[in-house]
C-alpha cells in the first residue's frame, strides 16, 4: 500500500476509534444513569462481574485508577448496595470486594438492545475476521489501560506524554 494510502487509512482508523470511544462513553453514561451510578462505578461492576471478587489493590492494577479514587469508588458502590467487602476466607487479613449478583442482575435487561445489535454485527464476519478483530480489541484495551495508568500517575495539569488517539 502506498504511503499516502496508509496515512489516509491511519487517519480514518484514528477517527473511527474516537467515534467508537465516544459512542461507548455515551452508552455507558446513559446505562449508568439508568442504574443510579456514575460511569466509573458501572464499569467497576462490569470488571467485578467478569473477573470475580478482587481486592482494592487488584482493582487499582486492572483499572489504572489511583488507590484513593478506588477507595472512594468502592465506598460509593457499597453504600448503594452493589458490592460488599468481605474477609478473604483463605487469608483473613485480606479484604475482597464482591458484587451483589441479585442487585446487579436486576439491570440485565438494560443490555439487551446492545447485545442484540452486536450479535447481528458479528454474524457478518468470518471466524478469521472475528479472530483479527478480537486481537485488535484486546491490544487496544491494553493500550488504553496503560494510558489510563499514566494519566492516573501524572500530577494535575501535568502532561502525561501520550498522544491523543481516542
Amino acid at each position: 500500500m502506498a504511503s499516502e494510502d496508509r496515512e489516509r487509512l491511519l487517519t480514518e482508523l484514528h477517527e473511527a476509534g474516537r467515534a467508537l470511544s465516544n459512542a461507548a462513553v455515551m452508552y455507558h453514561s446513559a446505562l449508568s444513569a439508568s442504574m443510579g451510578l456514575g460511569m466509573t462505578e458501572e464499569k467497576t461492576l462490569d470488571l467485578l462481574e467478569r473477573e470475580g471478587p478482587l481486592t482494592a489493590g487488584e482493582i487499582v492494577k486492572r483499572t489504572g485508577l489511583a488507590p484513593a479514587s478506588v477507595s472512594g469508588l468502592l465506598d460509593r458502590l457499597e453504600h448503594k448496595g452493589f458490592v460488599r467487602r468481605v474477609r478473604d476466607p483463605a487469608d483473613r487479613r485480606r479484604v475482597i470486594v464482591e458484587i451483589d449478583r441479585d442487585r446487579v442482575g436486576a439491570f440485565d435487561e438494560l443490555f439487551t438492545g446492545l447485545v442484540t445489535r452486536l450479535n447481528e454485527l458479528y454474524a457478518g464476519y468470518t471466524d478469521e475476521q472475528l479472530a483479527l478483530i478480537l486481537d485488535f480489541l484486546r491490544r487496544a484495551a491494553r493500550a488504553q489501560r496503560e494510558a489510563t495508568a499514566e494519566l492516573s500517575r501524572a500530577e494535575p495539569g501535568e502532561d502525561a506524554g501520550s498522544p491523543r488517539v481516542g
